[in-house]
């Protein structure tokens, strides 16, 4: 084929939806800056770019076949007529092509800047080979130190912090904690309810006890991806801290906090670049940052936090390694953490942490050659909150389990967990069917009713009788909540929302019409500083005494009220994804998978069943859409784990 026939079919695909324009354009560009390109590389760079729109940073060079493949037989689907010739395929050895080209630079030889790079049979775009390269440098340089204390006061302070644990019962708490205390790079993950800010919050106890006796200071920095969650690592900062207010030096410790705060605040963010104020250059003035929700940060944000940290500084990451990864490319905290079940803590590292927290290691978790960065891994093992029908359910996704899962769903188990068999028919639509369940509830389960029962009742004329009954909404609709793996479509947020509001309409419940009225629920999709919302805030449209809506926001304990006409960048959420809902819990949970979608996988559905607290329910046609779903996972392609291990090894 030309490469002008190349283009076309690449067009073609892009209208399909096969491939993004940006994806072609990508293609488009470089071939102009290398007009002697060949054709598989025209369309090994729409992979790529495809790819990285998928999260993944990189392509495996023997694996661009599979890719290729994958990408015909998608625009098969789509009803594409336009497919590449037979003589448009990857080389097996791809390097003699990738050398003779100008816009690929081959790690280790002369870099004249080419906009991609080959490294270890890998094929990047050279801004993620770069943030790849940060930071696995940084992560690497921080795992060589191991930060001054003194050992006795350490010990007893954690004697002191952590309560006797029952005989032979590892306290991984306790544990996490010492760890933290030895190095200036440790990373703490669990599943729900295993107590990752409670830990944190006695880390920071811990460090406090131990701060610089000179400056008896200690700067310290609390962070998060999204605004909702910094809000709640605060509060549960805050709550953790008040009940070791009994201990020295505690009150000032949790005044010397100042508020979480996003990432991107954090570091400065400027309009209109991807540059920060704070950088390699400007560091930032913290001894220790804390980041939780870290599997949401992606790979770029972490090299520019990492560049920014000043050497001296402690960083530790709070998260679940299973949940679903950041939407940008990259899954860093998945990546750091693999393996982290088995522990692989050195002989050394082991007596290290005896002697500190009293507590030995069993010997399964003991390796010779465990690698340097597993010693600054703690997995957080006993969920104290998280247990029953729904922590089976969870704990048999999370093992791709898929024969338990489905015997727990069904209706002689318990009644906790529930699948909802929604047969797609033209009489009643799929969103019909889930809206009729989420407004209702079942058995054991909440609905949407009980909070528009509230909205019924006359708004209290009494500012402070207003408040409580508004608060009572927001806590009462915040009991049930359905979670979607797409936007679009019958099985998506849109259709939900749109049947949802329909139901309660037809019920006489809300009466739904226009863009704004009393009961709409909504979430802040974009940070506004100056109303005081963030992204992921969730709202209602409440009538005032005076028959106005003002959009309701429970922060904590507080309300916060907004005029609906100064909320630009809202949705409406009786329904959200499951990605909006990382870091949340609801009551019950209804989450709702659709017939038939690629992106659809085990880290996907276990975010959705551990965002209910006492009931789940799957809504799906088949039950084989969750098996496919469960044996499904999610491997981004990535070279930051070899990276790191080759600099420990030189």
């Amino acid at each position: 084929m030309t490469q002008q026939e190349v283009f076309e079919v690449l067009h073609d695909w892009a209208q399909q939806g096969v491939l993004r324009r940006l994806d072609v354009a990508l293609a488009r560009f470089l071939h102009e800056l290398c007009p002697q390109m060949p054709s598989a590389l025209v369309v090994g760079v729409a992979i790529l770019a495809d790819l990285e729109g998928r999260g993944h940073t990189c392509v495996m060079l023997d694996e661009m076949p599979q890719h290729l493949a994958a990408l015909k037989e998608r625009a098969l689907q789509a009803g594409s007529t336009c497919s590449l010739a037979p003589d448009v395929v990857w080389p097996l050895d791809a390097m003699p092509m990738l050398r003779a080209c100008a816009v690929v630079h081959v790690e280790g030889e002369e870099d004249a800047g080419a906009p991609l790079v080959v490294s270890a049979g890998r094929l990047y775009l050279r801004r993620y080979w770069r943030d790849e390269c940060t930071v696995a440098a940084r992560i690497h340089e921080r795992l060589q130190y191991e930060t001054g204390f003194d050992a006795s006061r350490a010990a007893a302070m954690l004697a002191r912090l952590f309560p006797p644990a029952p005989d032979h019962e590892v306290d991984w708490q306790k544990l996490a904690c010492a760890v933290a205390l030895r190095g200036r790079f440790t990373l703490i993950t669990g599943g729900p309810g295993t107590g990752k800010t409670h830990t944190a919050a006695r880390l920071l106890a811990l460090l406090w006890a131990n701060r610089d006796e000179a400056t008896q200071a200690l700067r310290v920095a609390l962070a998060a991806p999204t605004g909702k969650a910094a809000a709640r690592l605060k509060q549960s900062i805050d709550r953790e801290l008040g009940k070791l207010s009994g201990l020295e030096g505690m009150s000032d410790l949790s005044h010397s906090l100042g508020p979480a705060r996003t990432l991107h605040s954090l570091l400065g963010a400027r309009p209109d670049t991807r540059r920060f104020a704070c950088n390699a250059a400007h560091l930032l003035d913290v001894d220790v940052l804390l980041i939780d929700e870290a599997s949401m940060v992606h790979l770029e944000m972490m090299a520019a936090v990492l560049e920014a940290l000043p050497p001296a500084a402690r960083l530790i990451l709070l998260g679940d390694k299973d949940q679903l990864a950041s939407v940008e490319a990259g899954a860093v905290l998945g990546e750091l953490c693999r393996g982290a079940e088995q522990g692989r803590y050195t002989p050394e590292t082991s007596q290290a942490l005896e002697a500190l927290a009293g507590t030995a290691l069993p010997a399964c978790f003991i390796d010779p050659e465990g690698p340097l960065l597993s010693q600054q891994v703690v997995m957080l093992r006993k969920s104290h909150r998280f247990g029953g029908a729904i922590g089976q359910l969870a704990f048999a996704v999370q093992n791709g389990d898929a024969d338990t899962a489905l015997r727990l769903l069904q209706p002689s188990h318990d009644p906790a967990v529930r699948l909802l068999p929604v047969a797609v028919s033209p009489a009643v639509s799929v969103a019909q069917i889930v809206a009729e369940l989420a407004v209702r509830g079942r058995a054991h389960a909440a609905g949407y009713a009980a909070y528009a029962e509230l909205l019924q009742q006359q708004p209290p004329a009494d500012p402070q009788k207003w408040d409580d009954w508004a608060g009572r909404v927001l806590r009462a609709f915040d009991r049930c909540r359905v979670l979607c793996a797409v936007r679009e479509g019958p099985w998506g947020v849109s259709a939900l929302n749109e049947a949802i509001a329909a139901q309660l309409d037809a019920l006489g419940q809300l009466r739904c019409r226009g863009t704004w009225y009393a009961g709409r629920p909504v979430m802040v999709t974009r940070n506004d500083p100056d109303l005081g919302v963030l992204n992921g805030d969730v709202g209602i449209a409440l009538p005032m005494a005076g028959h106005d809506l003002r959009v309701v926001f429970l922060q904590g304990q507080a309300l916060r009220t907004v005029s609906p006409s100064r909320l630009a960048d809202v949705q409406t959420a009786f329904a959200m994804t499951v990605h909006q809902s990382q870091g949340s819990e609801f009551e019950h949970t209804v989450l709702v998978l659709p017939e038939h979608h690629a992106g659809l996988s085990r880290e996907l559905i276990y975010t959705g069943i551990t965002r209910a607290r006492e009931a789940f329910t799957l809504a799906c046609a088949d039950v084989q859409i969750l098996r496919e779903g469960i044996e499904r996972v999610t491997r981004r392609a990535s070279g930051l784990l070899w990276r790191i291990d080759k600099l420990s090894s030189s």
